[in-house]
């Protein structure tokens, strides 16, 4: 959420910075009830006041006057304070001023490639070839039970999954991030404060009987962690958390729609950031090097892409993705971001630290993905598979999952 204040003195730049985002928001109706929520509490305020004077003085008559007026004027700055905090919430965070104004996806900048396109000798296999093939893979028993885009792991493909974890938990840990496992279920009014709940069409799951949604990644529910508190301890606060997320994927299609490249249900690694907000920039390019390193490790080719202002989103100021070649599709596809979010989500669910001077101010909150395994999962069976039918370990690995190969059975 964005600073009223900030808003009454820059509404041209929050409306074009709404624009940038394709995002639809009434600036001048917010002005507009902001002043109204003024005047009514001002109001409110004064007869307050004149009530507790009046009450000492004992006068009866003047007294019940007040409270009719009162009784008049407090459910009318309750509504339109209502309604002016429901508008503030579709407003998103500004760009950062290099981040490029684009309208989609499209228009991303491609600021970094990293490896060698993988090269074959042999007749390439995707990765639902492969799982099949090697019994990793069962999406045919997942869709009796599920439905299309669930997926049975099995076998191998199991210990690599928790391979992932160990080696993902042990590298973060080691750069002081706090290993957490967060809930998967959280109440819709925290879920808001994140700022990815604005629209009807969400991509969530929301359960019927209560206002619960089902998180779409770690982050969701650790960023809330302090939520209406003052963090002590000195900053930057740093966690990694595991859980599986869960999106209704609206829209997706083509190849994506078989296999484990985009499912309803996923597993994931997810790092979130509480920093002071003179050092969130820098955190921002050690978590996006971090990423790199796991790349690396992994022995993927991948490209390093900066969003332009139509692909952030409404809380990132600025984004970058990691996406990793996929050679069956002859593209790269994301399998990491990284996110600085300033003091937007923060504002929403009031976290707060003591600065230098012993004054409470906003932190900034960032994020970034370890690993979404199931791509993960993909991209490793693709890159290296083997012409026999095998699949080759990354090295990294090996010491988590106990093996050094897939084969064929």
């Amino acid at each position: 959420m964005l600073d009223i204040k900030f808003i009454r003195e820059n509404p041209e730049k929050v409306k074009k910075a709404a624009q940038n985002k394709n995002v639809k928001v009434d600036i001048d109706k917010i002005l507009s009830l902001d002043k109204k929520k003024i005047d009514l509490q001002t109001k409110v305020e004064l007869l307050r006041k004149e009530k507790n004077q009046t009450a000492k003085k004992k006068d009866v008559i003047k007294g019940k006057k007040i409270k009719k007026m009162l009784q008049d004027l407090e459910p009318q700055l309750l509504e339109a304070s209502e309604e002016l905090l429901e508008l503030m919430y579709h407003v998103p965070n500004i760009p950062a001023d290099d981040v490029k104004i684009g309208k989609s996806d499209k228009e991303n900048e491609i600021i970094k490639t990293h490896g060698e396109k993988s090269k074959f000798d042999f007749k390439l296999k995707d990765h639902t070839q492969i799982g099949k093939e090697l019994d990793l893979i069962d999406s045919e028993r997942a869709g009796k039970v599920s439905g299309s885009r669930f997926t049975y792991l099995k076998n191998q493909a199991v210990l690599l999954e928790f391979a992932l974890v160990q080696f993902l938990m042990n590298k973060l840990s080691k750069k002081g991030f706090v290993p957490m496992i967060p809930p998967v279920l959280e109440k819709m009014s925290t879920a808001k404060g994140t700022g990815y709940f604005e629209a009807l069409n969400d991509d969530a799951y929301h359960t019927r009987q209560d206002e619960m949604v089902l998180v779409g990644t770690s982050e969701q529910s650790i960023v809330p962690y302090y939520m209406d508190e003052i963090i002590q301890d000195k900053l930057p606060k740093k966690f990694v958390g595991f859980s599986t997320c869960f999106r209704r994927e609206a829209g997706s299609y083509g190849k994506d729609v078989s296999g484990i490249m985009r499912q309803h249900q996923f597993d994931k690694v997810e790092m979130v950031i509480f920093a002071n907000p003179k050092e969130s920039e820098k955190i921002h390019q050690e978590i996006l090097k971090i990423e790199e390193e796991i790349m690396q490790e992994l022995g993927f080719t991948y490209q390093v892409s900066k969003m332009c202002t139509g692909d952030l989103g409404m809380p990132a100021t600025k984004k970058f993705d990691i996406e990793v070649w996929m050679p069956s599709q002859e593209k790269y596809r994301e399998l990491t971001s990284c996110s600085n979010c300033t003091d937007f989500q923060a504002r929403r669910l009031n976290i707060k630290f003591k600065d230098k001077d012993g004054k409470n101010k906003f932190v900034h909150i960032l994020n970034g993905t370890g690993l979404a395994i199931g791509r993960t999962l993909v991209a490793i069976l693709e890159n290296h598979q083997q012409v026999d039918g095998s699949v080759k370990i990354p090295k990294v690995l090996q010491k988590y999952c106990g093996f050094t190969e897939i084969s064929p059975k």
